[in-house]
């Protein structure tokens, strides 16, 4: 027999190729088990061609190291076919791992087909060398190389399957699985060579028309390697951008998730706004249609509240909802839905069949809320007005169930507040007739129903006239004059308060653009403004805008503000209020005496005057309480250098006491009634305004 030798530097390159073509089997067949439809079909593909040209150029690299003392080469088709038995087996290997399972009698099939694939390999391509006479082989030594093949299968295939996942050890875990399949792989193709025997003047068919061998080494190893490594580099890719694509997508399911709550949910107190609450009470119909049940919706504001938002701030009125909130929930039970429809105004969705259940939680929850509050370092006492309406028969839908629910909930109040009641019919009159007064205020502006009428405002203590302060009315056309006290508050809860101000303030400057150019040239001009129209980000532009239309200029206009507002948000108030004093316009405090003001912020304030609440002068003469007040109050002016202005003078008494506590100008129907432009020139022209001022 031939003696064989092998290259040692060929021996270690087959070990190496062996290892990497073993370590990209196992990201392969992590790739595979992790990608879906037609991109698994790709990897098993690439996979298979990768692990198989890798497999294979180990083996053809091991018979290169291979020498005899004759010429060898090797058969191309044949050499190919080892090559495509290699692929074949690769993408059977690949594909077995891939499976959701792998059973033991599955994984000793799989042994045992993919070892005899790999034993194919081997002696195919042994037989490329087309040796004449044949190869002899040792038996014993060819069953331990098929013993060897199958059980390094075996193996290989279960380490492949348990290290597919993705976790922060399967890397060095598939470097060590990967050192110890190739050292299997090289094992068990050293022990095939083993077992070949070739005879003396043994001829090498293949050496003359063959590949010659000498430089084929070099290709293969380069080519081998660029192949496992274009196959490791483009998963690594493949697995960042999925890993990518997978964090991008939790971060869009949590920010969906997010936007979905935010959606749904009130961002104060938590809980379910309008939206969710539509919903729920839509699913509730249903299923009390469906399984013939009752339940109770019941409608909650609260008594007090704006009070409490006025005095101490918009801060502590929220803390105040939440706190609120908090403790509603703690007395309903969890299937129950409470919500927030905004303001003050909560909801609650209860499961309760009968109106003396419904009865008991409203009593329970009337009781919780009339507790006092500890909010900001302050007690607080509040209590609410709840409406209960119960399906199906105070309505069969949502929207009446809710109607329903606040017309009740407006007829607690009426009651007295801090009570509940259930709807009767009776009650959708008033609702109808203010959701109809609603409807033609939106008409008002367009309808031009909106008017002016100004009541003049005196020197002390008889005049001249210095200015007029421009009251807004509305003429209804079928129910004629309406109070400012019915539309106004109506007007501030829908938000048409803010362009009924804006009207109010271009017809005011309108007419007294026209009575400075009649000659009454030292008038000015008084526009109350709203707590929603002040806090509004066009007021500024439109106080600017406004005085340009009529060439006015700004000291002419007094904007009064209400202490209750100014004090609000005290910080952004003194930015609002900055902005027009650097103007030119004039700020009156109005109402002043009826909040909480501190001292602090109003010396800050650029107001030039303070208004004096009527509620202080009503009683002036005879109450020694409101005497004092209203002195402190101009004696605080007088220090600030403010004007003191004094509303509601209705009897010579009032006029003599506030003149002589030093009031710089009065107001009242005792001097003069709120009238129209034309009256009240009327009234001027024939020196009447004064009444019996005189």
């Amino acid at each position: 027999m031939f003696a064989s030798s092998y290259n040692s530097l060929l021996v270690l390159f087959s070990l190496l190729v062996a290892i990497l073509a073993s370590y990209t089997a196992l990201d392969m067949a992590g790739r595979i088990s992790s990608a879906q439809g037609r991109a698994a079909h790709w990897w098993l593909a690439g996979g298979a061609v990768a692990m198989g040209t890798g497999i294979w150029s180990m083996h053809f690299i091991g018979m290169l190291a291979f020498s005899l003392p004759i010429p060898l080469g090797y058969d191309p088709a044949i050499t190919v076919l080892s090559l495509l038995i290699a692929i074949a087996a690769s993408a059977f290997a690949l594909w077995l791992v891939g499976r959701n399972e792998l059973p033991s009698s599955r994984l000793f099939c799989g042994a045992l087909l993919m070892g005899a694939g790999i034993v194919a390999m081997h002696y195919t391509g042994m037989a490329a060398m087309r040796m004449a006479p044949g190869i002899r082989y040792i038996p014993s030594v060819f069953i331990l190389s098929v013993v060897i093949a199958i059980v390094a299968s075996g193996a290989a295939l279960w380490i492949a399957f348990n290290l597919r996942r993705v976790s922060p050890l399967v890397r060095p875990l598939r470097a060590a699985a990967a050192v110890v399949m190739g050292f299997a792989i090289v094992g068990m193709h050293y022990t095939g060579m083993a077992a070949a025997q070739f005879p003396l003047a043994s001829v090498c068919g293949a050496a003359r028309d063959g590949v010659n061998a000498g430089w084929l080494a070099l290709v293969i190893i380069v080519v081998t390697l660029a192949v496992l490594a274009i196959a490791l580099i483009i998963s690594v890719l493949d697995l960042r951008l999925e890993s990518r694509t997978s964090m991008l997508a939790i971060s869009l399911a949590e920010a969906n998730q997010e936007l979905t709550y935010l959606a749904l949910h009130d961002n104060l107190t938590k809980l379910p706004n309008r939206l969710l609450l539509e919903d729920r009470l839509d699913r509730a119909i249903q299923s009390a249609n469906r399984e013939n049940n009752r339940f109770a919706l019941m409608f909650m504001d609260l008594d007090g509240f704006k009070t409490v938002n006025d005095a101490y701030g918009h801060h502590t009125g929220d803390l105040l909802l939440v706190e609120v909130a908090e403790r509603i929930g703690a007395n309903v039970r969890p299937q129950d839905t409470i919500a927030r429809m905004g303001g003050d105004e909560f909801v609650l969705l209860a499961g309760v069949a009968e109106p003396a259940d419904a009865a008991t939680l409203a009593d329970k929850v009337l009781t919780a809320i009339q507790e006092p509050f500890q909010v900001a370092g302050r007690v607080l006492r509040i209590s609410t007005s709840i409406g209960i309406a119960m399906y199906p028969g105070d309505g069969g839908h949502r929207g009446d169930l809710l109607a329903n629910a606040d017309a009740a909930m407006y007829h607690a109040k009426s009651l007295g507040r801090n009570v509940y009641c259930f709807f009767e019919a009776s009650m959708n009159a008033h609702v109808h007739e203010q959701l109809q007064l609603v409807q033609d205020l939106r008409s008002a502006l367009v309808r031009h129903e909106l008017i002016l009428q100004y009541q003049p405002k005196f020197t002390a203590p008889n005049g001249p006239v210095i200015g007029v302060e421009a009251l807004v009315r509305w003429s209804h056309p079928t129910r004629g004059l309406i109070a400012p006290d019915l539309f106004i508050p109506m007007a501030e809860k829908t938000g048409l308060i803010v362009p009924i101000g804006e009207w109010v303030l271009d017809e005011a400057c309108r007419q007294i653009s026209e009575w400075r150019t009649a000659g009454h040239w030292d008038w000015t001009m008084a526009v109350n403004l709203s707590a929603l129209q002040f806090s509004h980000a066009s007021l500024i532009q439109t106080v600017r805008e406004t005085l340009e239309r009529y060439a006015l200029e700004p000291h002419c206009l007094t904007l009064e503000v209400t202490e209750s507002t100014a004090m609000r948000d005290a910080d952004a108030s003194l930015r609002i209020l900055q902005q027009l004093h650097d103007m030119g316009v004039r700020i009156s405090i109005d109402d002043f005496g009826t909040g909480y003001s501190s001292l602090l912020y109003l010396k800050r304030l650029p107001a030039s005057e303070l208004k004096i609440d009527r509620g202080f002068v009503r009683d002036l003469t005879s109450d020694t309480e409101d005497a004092a007040i209203v002195s402190a109050i101009v004696a605080l002016g007088q220090t600030l250098n403010l004007k003191i202005v004094a509303e509601g003078v209705e009897t010579a008494g009032q006029r003599d006491f506030l003149t002589r506590l030093g009031c710089d100008s009065l107001q009242g129907f005792l001097l003069g009634r709120p009238m129209s432009a034309d009256d009240l020139m009327e009234a001027l022209s024939q020196d009447n305004v004064l009444n019996d001022a005189t």
